[in-house]
Parts: C-alpha cells; structure tokens; sequence
C-alpha cells in the first residue's frame, strides 16, 4: 500500500508532459489509453473568449489541452487543461480543478486500490476518497444512483 504512495511529487509543466506520464501509468497497470489533443486558442473548451481565427495566446503560445480516456475497470477519463489543471472522472463522479502535478498520484490511487467510498448514515451520503502523498485527499460527493458496481465495492 505505501509503495504506491511513495512517488515523488512530479512536476508536469506542459500538458504534452503530462500525456506521457499517463501514457507510462497505463502501460504499468496493463490498461489501454486513448488520447485526443486539442491545439490553439480555438479548439481549447475554456478559450470560448479567443477572437474568430484566433489560435495562440496573447504571448505567443498554443495552449494545449488533451483529453484522455483509459479502458478497464474503473472507468477513468483525464480532461487536462492549459491552465495547469485537470478535470478527472472515476466511474462517473467528477473531480474538478485537480492540478495537473497531482494526476499522477489521483491515478495511483484509483488504479492501486487506494480509492474508497465513504458511506454515512445520517444524513444518508456517500463520497469518494482519493488519497495522495503528504496526508491529502480528495473527496467528491457521490450521489446515490450514481453508485456502479465499481463504486459499490469500496463502499466503506
């Protein structure tokens, strides 16, 4: 359990960097990875202000986004962002604003087993529990028909 944990923190200063180390995570978990990038100021989702014909930013980049999709159980996509973040989906809860140097060890986490489901009984909820490195965590609230069979499991 702590081996998967003891992973540096990475530090991931482009989303092309980012794509490899996801590339490399799914390759150790034995899971199949589907990639799809989206280059300049005009295909980016959260660059809806950008100008008609407009591609770079106002310094001269292209902003990058990818979006990444891994086969298996559980179902994970990663939607990286150029704005240094991400947003990641485990079974259909959406964790947002993840930064992207945490996305690597998120995925440990889910892939290693870490991940859990925090049930209380009044009021009736149940969250997801994402464990990192450094004592932090992720929770997400999980609404009740949203529980897959994945979530069900883990239920604590």
């Amino acid at each position: 359990m702590i081996g998967a944990m003891d992973h540096p923190n990475e530090r991931l200063p482009t989303t092309e960097a980012a794509v490899t180390v996801l590339r490399t995570l799914a390759a150790q978990y034995g899971r199949e990875i589907e990639v799809t990038h989206d280059i300049g100021a005009d295909q980016t989702s959260r660059r809806s202000a950008a100008g008609i014909g407009v591609t770079t930013d106002p310094d001269g980049s292209l902003p990058h986004e990818a979006y990444v999709e891994f086969g298996g159980v559980p179902r994970v996509s990663v939607q990286l962002f150029p704005d240094d973040d991400a947003l990641i989906t485990v079974e259909g809860i959406e964790c947002h604003d993840v930064p992207r140097d945490d996305v690597p060890a998120f995925l440990r986490s889910v892939f290693g087993d870490l991940a859990h489901v925090k049930a209380r009984r009044f009021p009736p909820g149940y969250r997801l529990v994402v464990p990192l490195p450094g004592d932090r965590t992720y929770k997400e609230y999980v609404p009740m028909i949203l529980l897959s069979p994945w979530l069900s499991s883990r239920v604590r």
